[in-house]
């Protein structure tokens, strides 16, 4: 490779040096060759040694550590902490809670190496490696696992993603007034029912006996149906239970895209005739696909962590064909089976999976469009 690289500008019909920094002692050794006025012939191009002693002094001053600037960058950061300290002040509980709650416990992780016993503390158990991970693998229920957590997981999203997004659109054209507070009350509230009580309101819904649900069916003439009994009902319950209890919250961070709308792009395209569905597929929806990128993401990262609690209060022997996934596994197994290194491995795996799966998602995202969450 040349020292010195010259290219030949046709329309500036002047000469561009570039020097490499980790030869700049041989071009100033090729420099200091002519003394006078003379020049040295790098790659066919006369370089003057005023030029090359500029462009060295260039070279060297950028090679050598600029403590100086780095101190003064350093001076403004702490500047600008101490100008914003309440700012800070106010990210440090939540700091503290990640280092705390998410951070620190994963020294524990290595448990899933160990056979742990707990009289011999973690650093005391034996170390076994990948016994547990292969114990898993190679367990019969690790694809009835699988399957369910991802059977779940799936058929929630394709149920409960666009849900949200179709009810903030609606009542984002509705006029304000009682009957759209009335809407947006009615769909909220819901999230704020506690999972006991949801679980035990869809128990008690669906009772083959003395159900709601049931007592309805009956009323047309159909037979009663053992909803909480059959397992193929069990993800239909457990998903649409979910929908009705979330459609309503999600909806709010919609609202928030949609109220950012400028309303002058609506006001042009209603003087241009557009229709209201028209200006809804041209104008709001664009304005939201940012926001439902961002979700999808999140969501896809969350894939396996099917809600523990709501599947466990549903859960029974008769159902377990469809209700059994890894979380409630990893309970029964790490709490009530007391066996915790095979447990933690389990855990350890989804969450890995579920990473992986965010940062793939993640990087599809950022290529396809300019929506990301890093």
């Amino acid at each position: 490779m040349p020292i010195v690289q010259a290219f030949y500008n046709k329309k500036q019909k002047s000469h561009i040096y570039f020097i490499r920094h980790s030869q700049v002692e041989l071009a100033y050794k090729q420099a200091v060759s002519k003394e006078k006025g003379g020049g040295d012939k790098v790659n066919g191009a006369k370089v003057t040694t005023n030029q090359t002693d500029a462009l060295l002094d260039v070279g060297l001053r950028s090679k050598e550590p600029k403590l100086e600037e780095k101190i003064n960058i350093r001076k403004k950061r702490m500047k600008k902490i101490l100008r914003n300290w309440e700012l800070y002040l106010f990210l440090l509980p939540t700091v503290a809670y990640f280092i705390i709650f998410a951070y620190v416990p994963m020294y524990g992780v290595q448990i899933a190496f160990k056979d742990f016993i707990p009289t011999n503390g973690i650093w005391g158990s034996e170390w076994v490696g990948f016994k547990h991970f292969t114990h898993f693998f190679e367990s019969y229920y690790f694809w009835d696992l699988i399957k369910n957590t991802l059977g779940i997981s799936v058929y929630e999203m394709i149920i409960g993603f666009p849900l949200p997004i179709l009810l903030a659109l609606s009542i984002n054209e509705a006029k304000d007034g009682l009957f759209k507070r009335t809407v947006q009350t009615v769909t909220y509230a819901p999230h704020f029912i506690s999972v006991v009580v949801m679980a035990g309101m869809i128990i008690a819904f669906l009772s083959p006996s003395t159900g709601m649900i049931n007592h309805v069916l009956v009323f047309f003439g159909l037979e009663p149906i053992a909803f909480l009994s059959d397992p193929k009902w069990f993800k239909t319950v457990y998903v649409f239970s979910g929908v009705w209890q979330g459609t309503g919250w999600g909806t709010i961070i919609y609202l928030a895209a949609l109220a950012g709308v400028d309303q002058q792009l609506h006001e042009a395209a209603i003087v241009d005739g557009a229709s209201r569905l028209q200006r809804i597929w041209h104008i709001n929806i664009p304005a939201l696909v940012p926001t439902m990128v961002i979700l999808f993401i999140l969501n896809m990262g969350s894939i396996l962590g099917v809600s523990f609690e709501k599947i466990l209060l549903l859960q029974n022997s008769l159902n377990m064909d469809s209700s059994n996934v890894i979380a409630t596994f990893v309970y029964k197994a790490g709490l009530l089976d007391a066996q915790y290194s095979f447990a933690a491995a389990v855990g350890l795996f989804n969450s890995v999976i579920s990473a992986i799966l965010l940062v793939v998602v993640n990087q599809i995202a950022r290529k396809k469009s300019e929506t990301s969450l890093w």
